[in-house]
Protein backbone atom coordinates (compact mmCIF):
# COMPACT_ATOMS: atom_id res chain seq x y z
CA UNK A 1 0.00 0.00 0.00
CA UNK A 2 1.36 3.82 -0.72
CA UNK A 3 2.43 5.70 2.25
CA UNK A 4 -0.69 7.38 4.13
CA UNK A 5 1.24 10.91 2.61
CA UNK A 6 1.51 9.62 -0.83
CA UNK A 7 -0.09 11.98 -3.05
CA UNK A 8 -0.94 11.43 -7.40
CA UNK A 9 1.78 14.24 -7.63
CA UNK A 10 4.47 11.72 -5.78
CA UNK A 11 3.01 8.83 -7.96
CA UNK A 12 3.98 10.63 -10.97
CA UNK A 13 7.25 11.88 -9.74
CA UNK A 14 8.32 8.26 -8.82
CA UNK A 15 7.53 7.14 -12.18
CA UNK A 16 9.71 9.73 -13.61
CA UNK A 17 12.50 8.97 -11.49
CA UNK A 18 11.93 5.00 -12.01
CA UNK A 19 11.24 5.89 -16.06
CA UNK A 20 15.10 8.25 -15.79
CA UNK A 21 17.07 5.61 -13.80
CA UNK A 22 15.90 3.04 -16.91
CA UNK A 23 16.89 5.76 -19.30
CA UNK A 24 13.77 6.16 -20.69
CA UNK A 25 11.50 9.92 -20.48
CA UNK A 26 8.28 10.27 -18.84
CA UNK A 27 7.44 13.00 -21.45
CA UNK A 28 4.89 15.85 -20.32
CA UNK A 29 1.82 13.80 -22.35
CA UNK A 30 2.97 10.26 -20.38
CA UNK A 31 2.70 11.72 -17.35
CA UNK A 32 -0.87 13.04 -18.15
CA UNK A 33 -1.82 9.23 -19.66
CA UNK A 34 -0.60 8.13 -16.35
CA UNK A 35 -2.32 10.43 -14.23
CA UNK A 36 -5.72 9.92 -16.15
CA UNK A 37 -4.84 6.32 -15.11
CA UNK A 38 -4.26 6.88 -11.57
CA UNK A 39 -7.16 9.02 -11.23
CA UNK A 40 -9.42 6.54 -12.33
CA UNK A 41 -11.72 4.67 -10.16
CA UNK A 42 -11.69 1.77 -12.35
CA UNK A 43 -9.48 0.39 -15.25
CA UNK A 44 -10.33 2.92 -18.10
CA UNK A 45 -9.94 1.95 -21.55
CA UNK A 46 -7.86 4.12 -24.17
CA UNK A 47 -10.90 5.73 -25.90
CA UNK A 48 -11.89 6.80 -22.07
CA UNK A 49 -8.61 8.26 -21.85
CA UNK A 50 -8.89 10.36 -24.97
CA UNK A 51 -11.62 11.67 -24.23
CA UNK A 52 -10.01 12.72 -20.80
CA UNK A 53 -6.92 13.73 -22.74
CA UNK A 54 -8.91 16.06 -24.58
CA UNK A 55 -10.11 18.29 -22.65
CA UNK A 56 -5.78 19.10 -22.13
CA UNK A 57 -5.13 18.28 -25.56
CA UNK A 58 -7.51 19.24 -27.76
CA UNK A 59 -6.12 17.55 -31.06
CA UNK A 60 -4.76 14.46 -29.37
CA UNK A 61 -5.75 11.29 -31.69
CA UNK A 62 -5.88 7.65 -30.74
CA UNK A 63 -2.53 7.00 -32.17
CA UNK A 64 -1.86 9.21 -29.22
CA UNK A 65 -3.16 7.59 -26.42
CA UNK A 66 -1.63 4.35 -27.75
CA UNK A 67 1.75 5.33 -27.90
CA UNK A 68 1.58 6.76 -24.70
CA UNK A 69 -0.04 3.54 -23.01
CA UNK A 70 2.42 1.26 -24.94
CA UNK A 71 5.34 2.78 -23.39
CA UNK A 72 3.67 2.79 -19.79
CA UNK A 73 3.60 -0.74 -20.38
CA UNK A 74 6.67 -1.17 -21.25
CA UNK A 75 8.00 0.48 -18.35
CA UNK A 76 6.12 -1.63 -16.24
CA UNK A 77 4.23 1.48 -14.54
CA UNK A 78 0.76 0.01 -15.56
CA UNK A 79 -0.70 -3.18 -16.87
CA UNK A 80 -3.29 -3.77 -19.32
CA UNK A 81 -6.13 -5.89 -18.02
CA UNK A 82 -7.24 -7.99 -21.27
CA UNK A 83 -10.68 -8.98 -19.78
CA UNK A 84 -11.49 -5.39 -19.57
CA UNK A 85 -9.64 -3.91 -22.22
CA UNK A 86 -8.73 -1.72 -20.21
CA UNK A 87 -5.49 -0.15 -18.02
CA UNK A 88 -4.67 0.10 -14.30
CA UNK A 89 -1.72 1.41 -12.41
CA UNK A 90 0.97 -1.01 -11.50
CA UNK A 91 0.83 -1.13 -7.67
CA UNK A 92 4.66 -2.72 -7.03
CA UNK A 93 5.98 0.24 -9.53
CA UNK A 94 4.06 3.26 -8.22
CA UNK A 95 4.00 2.26 -4.61
CA UNK A 96 7.05 0.47 -4.06
CA UNK A 97 9.19 1.57 -7.14
CA UNK A 98 12.39 1.17 -4.29
CA UNK A 99 11.65 -2.45 -4.27
CA UNK A 100 10.45 -2.93 -8.25
CA UNK A 101 13.65 -4.34 -9.43
CA UNK A 102 12.11 -6.45 -12.41
CA UNK A 103 13.54 -3.80 -15.03
CA UNK A 104 11.90 -2.09 -17.73
CA UNK A 105 10.39 -5.76 -19.07
CA UNK A 106 8.35 -5.24 -15.93
CA UNK A 107 8.03 -9.02 -15.37
CA UNK A 108 6.67 -9.81 -11.75
CA UNK A 109 3.89 -12.37 -11.04
CA UNK A 110 1.09 -10.31 -11.03
CA UNK A 111 -2.85 -10.96 -10.95
CA UNK A 112 -5.98 -8.83 -11.25
CA UNK A 113 -9.08 -9.53 -8.87
CA UNK A 114 -11.71 -8.24 -11.19
CA UNK A 115 -15.17 -7.43 -9.32
CA UNK A 116 -18.52 -8.96 -11.57
CA UNK A 117 -20.25 -6.33 -9.88
CA UNK A 118 -19.26 -3.36 -9.64
CA UNK A 119 -15.96 -3.76 -11.86
CA UNK A 120 -13.22 -3.04 -8.90
CA UNK A 121 -10.22 -4.14 -9.95
CA UNK A 122 -6.98 -5.13 -7.81
CA UNK A 123 -3.45 -6.57 -8.29
CA UNK A 124 -2.09 -8.81 -6.06
CA UNK A 125 1.45 -10.40 -6.56
CA UNK A 126 1.64 -14.15 -5.40
CA UNK A 127 4.76 -15.67 -6.61
CA UNK A 128 3.40 -19.17 -5.56
CA UNK A 129 0.69 -18.54 -7.91
CA UNK A 130 3.13 -17.87 -11.23
CA UNK A 131 5.20 -20.63 -9.80
CA UNK A 132 1.67 -22.93 -10.11
CA UNK A 133 1.15 -21.98 -13.42
CA UNK A 134 4.85 -22.29 -14.70
CA UNK A 135 4.93 -25.88 -13.15
CA UNK A 136 2.17 -27.40 -14.58
CA UNK A 137 2.92 -25.55 -18.07
CA UNK A 138 6.15 -26.70 -18.13
CA UNK A 139 4.97 -30.57 -16.84
CA UNK A 140 2.98 -29.98 -20.31
CA UNK A 141 5.78 -29.45 -22.34
CA UNK A 142 5.08 -25.77 -22.95
CA UNK A 143 7.77 -22.82 -22.09
CA UNK A 144 5.56 -20.12 -20.53
CA UNK A 145 7.10 -16.29 -21.29
CA UNK A 146 4.50 -14.36 -19.26
CA UNK A 147 1.30 -15.48 -17.66
CA UNK A 148 -1.83 -12.91 -16.64
CA UNK A 149 -4.16 -14.40 -14.15
CA UNK A 150 -7.76 -12.11 -14.50
CA UNK A 151 -9.80 -13.69 -11.67
CA UNK A 152 -13.73 -13.05 -11.76
CA UNK A 153 -15.87 -12.65 -8.52
CA UNK A 154 -17.48 -10.43 -6.06
CA UNK A 155 -15.31 -7.88 -4.08
CA UNK A 156 -15.69 -7.96 -0.21
CA UNK A 157 -17.38 -4.20 -0.04
CA UNK A 158 -20.14 -5.41 -2.77
CA UNK A 159 -20.12 -8.92 -1.00
CA UNK A 160 -21.08 -7.31 2.19
CA UNK A 161 -23.56 -5.03 0.43
CA UNK A 162 -25.73 -8.75 -0.33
Amino acid sequence: MPPAAATPASSLDRAAALCARRGAQLTALRREVLRLVLDAEAPVGAYALLDRLKASRAGAAPPTVYRALDFLVEQGLIHKVERLNAFIGCADALDHPEDCDCGASHDHPHQFLICDRCGATAEISDPGVALALTRAARAAGFAPRKATVEVEGVCARCASAG
